[in-house]
């Protein structure tokens, strides 16, 4: 496994890129989950993608004090700058330049995550939201995703289960909703976690082989 650190000056991020041998797709992390372990879990779903022969390149988060001064779409304008400017890093590192590209959002990062693919159009080949507010990256954008999107919801986060259905019906690309049941928002229950990581190490190994394939 090759690590990395990344600087992305153009929006003043950083972040570290997880390079397996004979990787098939890069998935670039929005996590904006926050809260005790969050940096932990992160590390367990990119660890699990690893598995899938996936590189991942796990972006700085806003700082606290600079989200706590931001509202949350505009901290989700934030966040969806840094994909753009980690999107166009991949395209010129020689490493990643040839590898099939997916996003994979928590909490504000998910609506990011989308709001980037609506941009970017078919550069983003698959996205996944874990535990994530699909629905703040407002309905036009929404309307505007091609890029088939999975979103993960734990079956006990009753209010997040709502939005991100409300969600999925604005969708137009593939899409599919995945419930693991008696989880939380933060997949803290045994074994939730690791089921949502193997959903999303599917989605991404699936829709990143065809478009190398392609």
């Amino acid at each position: 496994m090759h690590h990395e650190p990344v600087r992305l000056r153009a929006v003043e991020t950083q972040g570290e890129l997880a390079l397996p041998a004979d990787a098939t797709g890069l998935v670039v992390f929005a996590h904006r989950s926050g809260g005790a372990g969050a940096d932990r879990r992160d590390t367990f779903v990119a660890e699990t993608l690893h598995g899938y022969g996936l590189a991942t390149l796990s972006l700085e988060l806003p700082g606290a004090a600079e989200s706590a001064r931001s509202r949350p779409v505009a901290d989700v304008d934030r966040l969806a700058m840094r994909i753009d400017a980690a999107l166009a890093w991949a395209d010129r590192h020689a490493a990643t330049a040839q590898l099939p590209l997916g996003v994979l959002g928590t909490g504000t990062g998910a609506a990011a995550a989308l709001r980037s693919a609506a941009r970017c159009g078919a550069k983003i080949c698959a996205v996944v939201s874990r535990g994530g507010r699909p629905d703040l990256a407002g309905a036009a954008t929404l309307a505007r995703v091609d890029a088939p999107t999975l979103l993960i919801v734990g079956g006990d986060d009753s209010e997040a289960l709502a939005l991100n259905r409300d969600a999925l019906r604005l969708l137009r690309g593939a899409r599919r909703l995945e419930v693991v049941p008696g989880a939380s928002s933060r997949f803290a229950e045994p074994g939730a976690l690791d089921a949502a990581a193997h959903l999303a190490g599917t989605w991404f190994a699936n829709h990143l082989r065809l478009r190398r394939a392609a």
